[in-house]
Parts: structure tokens; sequence; C-alpha cells
């Protein structure tokens, strides 16, 4: 069993290097096509996401949780200890927008308005205590991801990765 975990882990750790590699691939690719944008007003994970997802994620998504190939193995268990999966790193997060969990921290975050049944996604509520601040830190996220899918990784196409941002 402690095998297993440790071979997950480092494919895990591979995947997530890989993603980090392809991720800022993808960003250098869109400075160059808007490389007359004020790069300024560029959204950064370290800069504008890292401290709001401290601020209103970490104490279930942080450094304590599971990392997902964990948290996939007992949902039930975590989720009554109050812990989603492990989200407080950069690759960690990215991962849950690109792959291996593709569009599932949009789902989360979503406001419902790209839904059939405009319900907003089960982590929105957690983006601020008013509306208005939850809408704030939602447009934040948007703007960082770029292209905001609500996909899942089958669903994906080369062309929804390709207008990904998620800059570091």
């Amino acid at each position: 069993m402690k095998k297993t975990t440790q071979m997950i882990t480092l494919v895990f750790s591979i995947v997530t290097l890989s993603l980090l590699i392809v991720s800022q691939t993808v960003y250098a690719h869109g400075k160059e096509k808007h490389a007359s944008k004020n790069q300024k007003g560029d959204i950064t994970y370290s800069r504008d996401i890292k401290p709001m997802f401290e601020n209103k994620c970490s104490k279930c998504h942080g450094a304590k949780s599971p990392v997902h190939m964990e948290f996939i193995k007992d949902v039930k268990k975590y989720k009554n200890d109050k812990k989603g999966p492990r989200m407080n790193t950069y690759s960690h997060l990215v991962s849950f927008a690109i792959w291996p969990d593709a569009g599932s921290l949009m789902r989360a975050l979503d406001d419902g308005s790209f839904t059939k049944n405009k319900k907003p996604g089960k982590m929105f509520k957690h983006l601020g205590k008013s509306n208005q601040e939850r809408q704030q830190n939602l447009k934040l996220f948007k703007n960082w991801v770029g292209n905001w899918t609500l996909k899942e990784w089958a669903d994906t196409t080369k062309d929804d990765i390709n207008s990904m941002k998620l800059a570091y």
C-alpha cells in the first residue's frame, strides 16, 4: 500500500511538473500574441491568486489537505474532516484547471452564469462574504484562467488549453 501511494505521488509530481511547463509555454505564447498589453495588468498566481486563495480557501484546501489522488481514495472521510484536495501551490491548483481534473476549479467557483440550471458551483459561496466580494474574486480567477471553461478533460480541446493563461 505504501509503495502504491509513493508511486501515485511520484506520477502526480511528474504530471504536475509537466503541466507547469505546458502552462508556462501557453502563457509565454499568449504574452507574445498580446505583447502590446500592459504587463502590470496581467493576473498572476503569485501576486493575485495566492494571497486570495490563502485567505479564502486554504483552511480546507491548504498544506494539511491530501493530494488529489489521496483525496479520491476516501472522499467521504475527508469531507467529514472538512478537507478538500490540496490546492495550496501553483502546480496543485493548475491541475484542477487543466489536468487531471480539467475544469473542476471553474465548475466549483462558477457563479452559475455558465450553467443551464444557473446554480453556482459548490465553492462560489466561499469566495467572499458579500455577492460583490464573491463576484470580484470570481473575476480575478476568470482573468487568471483566461478560458473559463466548465468542460471535463474528455471534452477539452487543444484550443481550450491554448487559450488558458494561468500565469505564475
